[in-house]
């Protein structure tokens, strides 16, 4: 009797498999999957499991997802500091590695739910100082950019205060893989870095001690050439090393790759390197003056757009190539105060707000920009940097 009990659940099972792989009922699923692929993934998810399955699937036209790289939250490494100091002193000093190592999460933005992506490879291990006892109100920078539809992590340091990493390591959300990069010719930290036309460009930086030559050079790695083709080529140098320092913020911009040597509204210095030409120039003064907190830049329809938030007034702008001005699209917003990176990408820019806690999205594809969704990060966890990725696939 239980035998043949055990034998219709298995049929009932198969039954329910059968029809829960059907997309459409009386069409094949080929064609299905041809009319289903026009529509946007929202309105398939809460249809059915099959259409759920689908749209997270490869051969199914691809979304993008909000990637954050984080930290433990330093609320968080203190209450587990102060809890497990007595385990600390019996097996050795192992919070420094849970506070200051990254984890990295994305959005699924169907879902509206956090997951975290697969584990780095732990050889070498990933070991990077965020936060410093001696440095309380301070947090060291971790740098990473988009290139390619890759997500890529260039420079950190470590609790020595060395470069953390001697190549990049990077993520590919297409094929749900980590990678790395080839050998920096010198492994950096406080370096300026981003992508311009699928190359990614490093300038200046210390190494394991501040070197004039590493100050003032620049090296670029061709990601569009196959992976053992890899290399760093080295590019026409900077004049000096006043780049050189932990505050360098970068990217890249119409054929530009744009450096400032500090944040907000201190005073500044910026220069521009043209790739095409493999020199550099003096950035525009409009560009300079404006310069005052964070900034990223996109593609929207065919056109290079940068954007800067005022972290001072929460303001968001977007430069003007054109008469050398910044636009402000969004005058002031409180919880743009404060801001401490941001992305852009998809019509969309994403901001790091309220101590890393929250993000902001700002659609600038409308007129006028405005804030649509606010962000809580994953729970325990500071926000560092974000990626606009496209969303990571299943087996078929």
């Amino acid at each position: 009797m239980e035998d043949a009990m055990k034998f219709v659940k298995i049929q009932q099972n198969d039954q329910e498999n059968n029809e829960s792989s059907i997309l459409i009922p009386g069409l094949p699923n080929h064609l299905a999957h041809l009319c289903l692929s026009t529509l946007h993934p929202s309105l398939l998810y809460g249809v059915s499991k099959s259409w759920r399955r689908l749209i997270y699937t490869s051969s199914f036209p691809h979304f993008y997802s909000l990637y954050v790289v984080c930290s433990r939250s330093t609320t968080t490494s203190r209450a587990y500091n102060n809890s497990t100091s007595t385990d600390n002193k019996q097996y050795g000093a192992r919070t420094d590695e849970q506070q200051n190592s990254v984890e990295f999460f994305f959005l699924d933005p169907i879902s509206s739910k956090w997951s975290p992506l697969p584990n780095p490879p732990s050889d070498p291990p990933i070991r990077v100082l965020r936060h410093h006892p001696s440095f309380i109100s301070r947090s060291l920078s971790i740098q990473s950019l988009t290139v390619s539809e890759r997500m890529v992590l260039i420079a950190a340091t470590t609790h020595k205060f060395l470069p953390a990493l001697e190549r990049p390591l990077g993520f590919n959300p297409l094929c749900n893989e980590w990678f790395f990069g080839p050998p920096l010719p010198t492994p950096r930290r406080w370096c300026g870095t981003s992508s311009v036309n699928g190359n990614v460009y490093v300038a200046s930086g210390i190494g394991s001690g501040y070197h004039g030559d590493v100050a003032r050079s620049l090296e670029k790695w061709d990601v569009k050439e196959k992976a053992c083709e890899w290399k760093w080529e080295k590019l026409a140098g900077l004049k000096d090393g006043r780049f050189s320092r932990e505050a360098v913020d970068a990217i890249g911009y119409r054929g530009k790759l744009c450096m400032v040597n500090n944040k907000g509204r201190a005073v500044k210095q910026g220069a521009a390197y043209d790739v095409t030409q493999d020199e550099w120039e003096e950035m525009p003064e409009g560009m300079l003056r404006g310069w005052n907190g964070p900034a990223a830049a996109t593609t929207i329809n065919d056109e290079n757009e940068m954007y800067v938030v005022d972290e001072t007034k929460g303001s968001l702008s977007k430069y003007v190539s054109e008469t050398d001005e910044w636009e402000e699209l969004i005058e002031s917003c409180d919880i743009l105060k404060g801001a401490e990176q941001i992305t852009a990408g998809r019509g969309r820019v994403c901001v790091i707000c309220s101590g890393g806690r929250k993000i902001a999205v700002v659609d600038v594809a409308t007129t006028p920009a405005n804030v649509i969704r606010v962000l809580s990060t994953p729970p325990e966890m500071d926000a560092i940097a974000l990626h606009i990725l496209p969303r990571i696939s299943v087996q078929d």
